[in-house]
């Protein structure tokens, strides 16, 4: 009797360290890939310390990175991630001109090979005033604005609330008309550092569309132009562009950021993000259910890339060209995937004044001093309600605040215009365009609770200017 117990608890544990190891085996590749990738970029882009990125963004973000140790090679310009100093190692691989990538199924030599007809950006600022150059004068408000308001205002949003709070606001900018009337940096950020977006670069993604509409390269009442969804009798084929962008296309997808889920096994562990999403299949009839999903960006970013040429040389000549160079945000890069697309859901670095005129961009309805760039009507169609989006919260690759059709009340922001829609992102990150007020907030940081408020400080900032 006391040999079977013996057997039985050994089996038990032998069948509890293999569930472990299985577990293990298959999550730690989201802490590995995602500190490399995260760090790679900071350390690149940003020229951020690499411990004090570790320890301030990602080791707080999940358990499963506390194990992870990095290692930044500064002559190759990579960043290599292992658990537990040998396990699952991964390894991103900085390209000037496009950033970091994650190396999966593929090596440097080929990332680097693949990024070779690439021409990185340089620019030279003006010392006009901002939008188009570098002027920016904060003691000339307008009479509008209440300067002791503003400035506690902003104050408070770098603050800390409580002791054990991770709040950790980067960046701030407020625009008024033209003009921006706040700024202010955490220490270690400046106005020239790049800030990632996470989310806030599907709205860019909608915006780069849009532009291919305004060409005539694209239709988005047409069935996507998706190989793997054209044979004959596959349902997917009656997916439009314009359910991707409204986020209705019907497709299974599990926008949950964990191990062994859609979204993190995307963007850590797939090779095509955009591969990845498109081969997933139906789970409701197209555009009869709403469903946030990342995966769905990244198919209409390879969508734009294949438009525009095909390469990654002719994505980012396209959308510096057609975008970026021509409303001055000139630090606006999209990282891409280890296959050549750009990572359109999610990796787009840019300085919190270019986000700014990004949003200054929206605001003014898709012109740049008097030229339009996309098709009249493209921001109003982006930020009508989607009809299956609860409270009226989604547009286009755009959350919104517009509240139930029968009930505006039951919005996001209550207290906040229903006219606000924003690009938002992971941490708390944030662009509101609030037309009624002639306003742009943009917020960057990294935050790890739910200490930040974007409707608390978006109300100080209204209720620092007269209307």
């Amino acid at each position: 009797m006391k040999r079977i117990v013996k057997w039985s608890i050994t089996v038990v544990i032998v069948g509890l360290l293999g569930v472990g190891v299985y577990f293990l085996n298959g999550a730690l590749p989201i802490g590995t890939g995602y500190s490399a990738k995260y760090i790679c970029s900071q350390v690149f882009l940003a020229d951020r310390n690499p411990r004090l990125v570790f320890e301030q963004d990602v080791k707080p973000t999940h358990l499963l990175f506390r194990p992870v140790t990095t290692k930044v090679d500064y002559e190759k310009k990579t960043v290599t991630a292992k658990a537990f100093g040998l396990w699952k190692p991964m390894t991103a691989v900085y390209r000037e001109g496009c950033g970091c990538t994650l190396a999966v199924d593929t090596s440097r030599d080929e990332l680097l090979d693949q990024a070779k007809d690439i021409v990185p950006s340089k620019f030279q600022r003006s010392e006009e005033p901002w939008p188009i150059g570098t002027g920016v004068d904060l003691e000339n408000l307008p009479e509008s604005v209440d300067r002791e308001k503003i400035k506690k205002a902003v104050a408070i949003a770098f603050e800390e609330p409580g002791p054990d709070t991770k709040r950790n606001t980067q960046a701030i900018v407020v625009v008024l008309g033209n003009q921006i009337i706040a700024e202010h940096y955490a220490p270690g950020f400046t106005k020239e550092t790049p800030l990632l977006g996470w989310s806030m670069s599907k709205s860019v993604t909608n915006t780069l569309t849009g532009i291919l509409v305004k060409d005539n390269l694209l239709d988005i009442h047409a069935p996507a132009p998706v190989d793997g969804w054209k044979i004959p009798g596959d349902p997917r084929n009656e997916i439009t562009l314009d359910m991707m962008l409204r986020m209705s296309t019907g497709l299974e997808f599990e926008e949950v950021y964990g191990p062994f889920k859609d979204a993190t096994n995307m963007l850590y562990a797939s090779r095509s993000m955009a591969d990845f999403a498109a081969a997933k299949p139906l789970k409701y009839a197209p555009d009869t259910h709403w469903s946030y999903s990342s995966g769905t960006t990244n198919i209409i970013a390879r969508i734009i890339k294949e438009k525009v040429g095909g390469s990654l040389a002719d994505f980012y000549r396209f959308s510096r060209e057609r975008l970026f160079n021509k409303i001055k945000a000139y630090s606006a890069v999209i990282e891409p995937d280890a296959s050549g697309s750009f990572v359109g859901s999610s990796y787009m670095f840019a300085t919190a004044r270019d986000w700014a005129r990004f949003g200054l961009f929206l605001k003014n309805e898709g012109v740049w001093e008097d030229e339009r760039l996309l098709p009249d009507g493209w921001v109003a169609y982006s930020t009508q309600p989607t009809p299956r989006a609860p409270m009226g919260k989604y547009g286009a690759q755009f959350w919104l605040n517009a509240g139930d059709r029968e009930n505006p009340k039951n919005r996001k922001f209550p207290s906040l215009p229903r006219d606000l829609y924003y690009c938002g992102g992971f941490n708390g990150q944030i662009v509101a365009v609030i037309p009624s007020w002639n306003v742009v907030v943009v917020r960057l940081g990294v935050t790890h609770d739910d200490s930040w408020d974007h409707e608390t400080f978006i109300g100080q900032v209204l209720d620092a200017i007269q209307k």
